[in-house]
């Protein structure tokens, strides 16, 4: 090691044993309040003292800046930029998963020379300079070799991730996220993932220097890369106001896949996809109607659009495309929403077709339309469903519990925020969201909602009594169907996923990070409302 590591190291086993000393129920003891506007606890305020004072006894030629206490200038060139405890809440729990966080540098993320990096609990301890490689306990670092099919990334899952986050957990193959960025990132450099995602919509949770300075330099020394979310090379400077979300990655073809986003050789045009409805009469001819307008943009093919037109296909979840059309009805459109992100634009060649926004007649106007981007998005809120542990898909309309055998009635409880709010005997329960309020709910007598309002509505199926009504609740509630009897029932999602449940099962919905985004054009709710179910009946 060269001086300036061991010194590092030397600061390390001190905070190691200074941290050792504080009895444990002490470690989460709020003492005052850090320079970050964030409560400081009593083991980030012993690491940071510990530090200083070695800073201060050992005449060490660094200024330095710390989480807890801010900037302190003592007049030299170089900066140590601290983070004494990365992963407090780790610590306090008792999780193995913590760190001492150290950078040296001048002042900004690229210039940072030296880094170490020391889990205070398990003793591993992770070293950089620039130009020199990266090391865990003396051995060297590498990044592992991409397989998009065998991702494992770490995720930002806490309070305020962006609903991208947990969209992409789904399309991996296993994601973790613990709560300690610095070993997080440590992980990519030293092949255990391939990327660590950081995005929060909230900017007061976004990552500061001070967490990410001495992985950075772990990462970059082992073979990997670091982007903001725009694609631009990550660089930050050395204070504790700015913030940012991230990519930290072992192959930069991996931003391409987490983003969405399809290669340069592409073109900078949106990429279209092509969902069709194979059942659907002329379906071809629609089909062929919407590639021929968007002649000159690149296509993706579903299965069923690229058999119709004899083009490759994928699978929904395949497609990394910006605008989805779909040739069908709103089964198509949910189906496709189940499977895919990307916002949603539907020609109606069904019935009604309510969510729908382009008729058969008007196909080559509407694909005009998406191409000059005389268009906006509509974001709607999705339903979770799980039940004892296991988690469905996520529903646009509708969540619906009702008996698994024709003619048999069964009983419900239904709670809402876990207090009984009725016990209903019925056919079943409809949980919908207020964009499913125009679809199975209408047809049952519940309430249209104006997709602005964020509520559930709760809709018994043929109740045995005539007072069972619907009930309007907030979205932010958590809604609890009993299985009551000894009898299965099927959960249907959306119409097109079913799953059976067991008698005596609970089923819990809850509102969903996910989102479904609709393409509109101009018709605003009550006017689809008025053309659609009122007039067209």
């Amino acid at each position: 090691m060269t001086d300036m590591l061991d010194i590092l190291r030397d600061i390390a086993d001190a905070v190691v044993k200074a941290v050792g000393l504080i009895p444990g129920l002490e470690l989460g003891k709020d003492i005052e309040m850090g320079a970050d506007g964030t409560p400081t606890s009593e083991v980030d305020k012993v690491a940071e003292n510990t530090v200083l004072d070695y800073i201060v006894r050992n005449n060490v030629p660094l200024n330095v800046l710390s989480e807890e206490i801010g900037y302190v200038d003592n007049g030299f060139e170089d900066t140590l930029v601290l983070d004494p405890i990365d992963g407090t809440s780790n610590a306090i729990a008792g999780v193995p998963m913590y760190t001492v966080s150290m950078a040296v540098g001048k002042s900004r993320l690229s210039d940072v020379r030296y880094a170490y990096l020391r889990n205070v609990m398990t003793g591993e301890s992770m070293w950089a300079e620039k130009g020199k490689g990266a090391y865990k306990d003396g051995r060297r670092m590498h990044v592992r070799k991409l397989d998009e099919r065998d991702l494992f990334m770490m995720i930002y899952l806490g309070n305020g991730a962006d609903p991208s986050a947990f969209e992409l957990a789904k399309r991996v193959k296993s994601s973790r996220s613990y709560g300690c960025a610095s070993l997080e990132m440590e992980l990519v450099a030293e092949g255990q993932a391939d990327g660590f995602y950081m995005n929060s919509e909230r900017y007061a949770r976004a990552i500061r220097v001070v967490d990410i300075a001495a992985s950075y330099l772990l990462l970059m020394e082992a073979g990997g890369h670091i982007y903001d979310l725009k694609g631009e090379e990550m660089d930050m400077p050395f204070n504790l106001e700015s913030r940012s979300n991230f990519l930290a990655c072992a192959d930069p073809a991996l931003f391409d896949f987490v983003m969405k986003r399809r290669a340069k050789s592409m073109g900078d045009g949106p990429v279209f996809g092509l969902v069709a409805n194979p059942n659907v009469p002329n379906v071809r001819k629609y089909a062929e109607r919407v590639v021929s307008a968007l002649e000159g943009e690149k296509i993706i093919f579903d299965k069923s659009a690229g058999n119709i037109l004899g083009k490759p296909g994928m699978e929904i979840c395949d497609m990394w495309v910006d605008i989805m059309v779909t040739i069908g009805g709103d089964g198509t459109i949910l189906r496709t929403l189940m499977n895919n992100s990307a916002p949603v634009v539907g020609i109606n060649a069904g019935g009604v077709g309510f969510l729908a926004e382009i008729s058969v007649d008007d196909i080559e106007e509407g694909m005009a339309r998406l191409r000059r981007g005389e268009y906006t998005v509509d974001e709607r809120f999705k339903l979770d469903s799980s039940s004892e542990g296991e988690m469905y898909e996520t529903a646009v309309n509708e969540a619906v519990v009702h008996t698994d055998s024709v003619a048999k009635i069964r009983q419900f409880k239904v709670y809402v925020d876990d207090k009984l709010a009725t016990e209903v005997r019925a056919d079943g329960i409809i949980v919908s969201t207020s964009t499913g309020s125009t679809g199975y709910a209408m047809s049952l007598g519940a309430p249209l909602i104006d997709p602005k309002v964020n509520a559930f509505v709760i809709v018994p199926m043929a109740a045995y009594k005539f007072a069972s009504r619907p009930f309007v609740v907030p979205s932010d509630s958590k809604v609890t169907v009993e299985c009551v009897l000894d009898k299965g029932c099927l959960l249907v999602i959306d119409g097109q996923a079913e799953h059976p449940i067991e008698g005596g099962a609970k089923v819990d919905f809850v509102r969903s990070a996910e989102k479904a985004r609709f393409i509109t054009f101009r018709q605003d709710f009550y006017s689809r409302v008025r053309n659609k179910l009122v007039n067209a009946i």
